[in-house]
């Protein structure tokens, strides 16, 4: 046997047994609303605080106990609360305590700027898993400058010194954006502050779910580029030692060799899945393509699950190019791209989108000094 067909059938092999593993499932992500308080810059989801139609869109609580009982039933037990900004929900402590009270591991995605006492009460009664906070500024001026909205930067204080102080477990991370990028190291230095074992910066800004174009031109302004992200990484010692130390894990020279035509060798679909505000079933919070979706307020989330899955797992790719460049691409692990991400840069799944491949390059010549 030829060392090719060699590596061509380990590849297709290790496929074929990541597809029978993915039938098993551990968390599911929950959008609550892509309703938000805020106004940032590079949001790929929100809509106004009092959109009436986003509003009857939402899932009810009923709804999202049904859903539960069945992720449940088969084998969740860690959900993720986000949105939007899912404490806009008149009914947030309720749909908590409902999916606490099912015995689920519970985390929350929150600005934090809605953090009132009752919740504070409700998250020191009754633990989340987490609360993840994302810090947009270490002063008013930038924090305002992303969110576009006066005051923000004190309702976060208080509603993340809130938490602090009642013990509240917390997760705070930062998105890296033009608008911040001078303030990145402070940010950086006040969320070590509060978290001991935890703290990250990310790099990636999505496009919209909604593809609105003049919205997708604001979050392209605040994308660093290549050479930036790679000097943010460099400069964050832990995080640079360890893509550095896992070199060979990210570089692969075999995939030069690969001729599989799958589209998705990501971990979508596998072990979770993303339910968005409307009941749309993705197999990630990001998949939002024609064909690789459905509405649970339509079919069962065990059929969703069990077949259709698979269906979408089983989509090739069809575009030449990506299968030339991408689909043997030895870096393609340091890549930002993904089927999902291709599909809101470019309206289809298998595209190549060259400030990925750059920044995936910068990324490579760094850790090969």
């Amino acid at each position: 046997m030829s060392e090719l067909k060699r590596i061509e059938i380990q590849d297709l092999n290790l496929w074929e047994k990541k597809r029978k593993q993915s039938r098993a499932l551990y968390s599911f992500d929950l959008e609550l609303t892509a309703r938000c308080n805020l106004n940032c810059r590079h949001c790929y989801i929100n809509l106004p605080a009092n959109d009436k139609k986003a509003m009857e869109k939402e899932l009810t609580i009923q709804e999202i106990e049904e859903i539960a009982d069945q992720a449940i039933e088969l084998g969740a037990v860690w959900v993720l609360i986000s949105g939007g900004e899912p404490l806009l929900r008149s009914d947030f402590v309720d749909i908590y305590l409902m999916l606490k009270h099912k015995g689920l591991l519970v985390s929350v995605f929150t600005n934090a700027t809605l953090i009132r006492p009752e919740h504070v009460d409700l998250f020191k009664k009754y633990p989340p898993r987490d609360i993840e906070i994302t810090i947009y500024g270490s002063q008013k001026e930038i924090y305002e400058k992303v969110t576009r909205k006066n005051g923000s930067f004190s309702s976060f204080n208080r509603g993340l010194n809130a938490l602090i102080d009642a013990g509240v477990r917390l997760r705070l991370k930062a998105m890296a954006l033009r608008s911040n990028k001078d303030d990145l190291a402070a940010i950086a230095k006040f969320g070590q502050k509060y978290t001991k074992d935890f703290y990250r910066f990310d790099p990636v800004l999505h496009l919209r779910y909604d593809r609105d174009e003049k919205r997708n031109e604001e979050i392209r302004s605040e994308r660093l580029s290549p050479n930036e992200i790679v000097a943010l990484e460099q400069a964050d010692k832990k995080r640079f030692d360890s893509l550095k130390n896992n070199c060979d894990e990210f570089i692969i020279e075999t995939f030069k060799y690969r001729h599989d035509d799958h589209l998705f060798h990501c971990g979508a679909g596998n072990g979770s899945f993303s339910i968005g505000y409307d009941g749309t079933f993705k197999l990630c919070t990001s998949l939002s393509a024609p064909g690789t979706t459905v509405n649970l307020r339509e079919v069962s989330l065990k059929e969703a699950w069990e077949e259709f899955v698979p269906q979408v797992r089983d989509m090739r790719i069809r575009n030449s190019e990506y299968l030339r460049k991408c689909a043997k691409c030895p870096i393609v692990n340091l890549c930002l791209n993904c089927p999902a991400h291709a599909y809101l840069e470019t309206g289809k799944m298998d595209a190549v989108v060259p400030y990925f491949c750059e920044v995936a390059n910068a990324r490579a010549a760094t850790l090969t000094k």
